[in-house]
Order: structure tokens, then sequence, then C-alpha cells
């Protein structure tokens, strides 16, 4: 039931990413370039995003449990480390150099293109080399 309701929320987020326009690496390198010709859309689907998580937060904590789960499963490091700053300014640089991110990237996989392609090859390769290399935690 688990993996489930896991797929139904990878569905209905690579849907709303797919209906925002999100997948189109133009528009995210557009909401980027606020000194050329900005394309704010972005803000309003992070906008929507912050007003339903802020919702369902306040929702979820209501309850002693999660439905599909004994107990909550929070991270518990509060610290900043090299390797979390690393990830997010690679992250940062990837995005603003391709206009992709994971999961905009594997939504768009039905109109897959050699710059997708390579973008996919190039992130699983990363994952890859992360695991491999980075001590056991």
């Amino acid at each position: 039931m688990k993996a489930l309701a896991g797929y139904l929320a990878g569905l209905l987020f690579g849907l709303g990413l797919a209906i925002s326009g999100m997948t189109d690496p133009a528009r995210v390198i557009g909401f980027l370039d606020v000194a050329g010709a900005w394309d704010p859309t972005l803000i309003f689907v992070l906008g929507g995003a912050v007003i339903t998580t802020f919702i369902g937060y306040r929702l979820v904590w209501r309850r002693q449990a999660p439905v599909l789960d004994a107990r909550f499963q929070l991270p518990t490091r509060r610290d900043l480390d090299g390797r979390l700053l690393g990830g997010a300014a690679l992250f940062g640089i990837g995005w603003g150099l391709t206009g992709y991110c994971p999961g905009p990237a594997v939504a768009s996989l039905p109109g897959l293109s050699w710059p997708l392609a390579l973008f996919l090859v190039a992130m699983v390769a990363g994952w890859w080399l992360a695991r491999r290399f980075s001590p056991a935690h």
C-alpha cells in the first residue's frame, strides 16, 4: 500500500509539473534570467507549493501517526556540512545551466530529447558516484 501511495504521489507531482509548464527548461531558464526576459511563472508554481505544504503540514501534524506507517520519520540533523553545501551548489549549477532538475526531468521522459537524455545520464552518473565514494552515514 505504501508503494502505491508513493507511486500516486509521484504521478500527481509529475502531472502538476507538466500542467504548470515546469518541464520546459526554457521556462525555468527564463525565470532565472532576472536581467533579461524574465518569466515570473515559476513564482506562482512555487507559491502554490508553499501554500499547499503549509496547509498539508497543519493537517498532518494533528494526527498521532501517519496513515501508512507507525510513526513520523523526520530528519534529525540540523547542521550544514560540505556534502550538503556542495550538493546544493551542484544542483543549482546544473539547474541553471540546463533548466532541468530531477523531478521535471523524469516527468519529461515522454518527450525525450538529446539534452534531456544527457542530463539524465549525468544525473544517474552523479548519483552513482556520490553513493560509491561517499562514506557510509
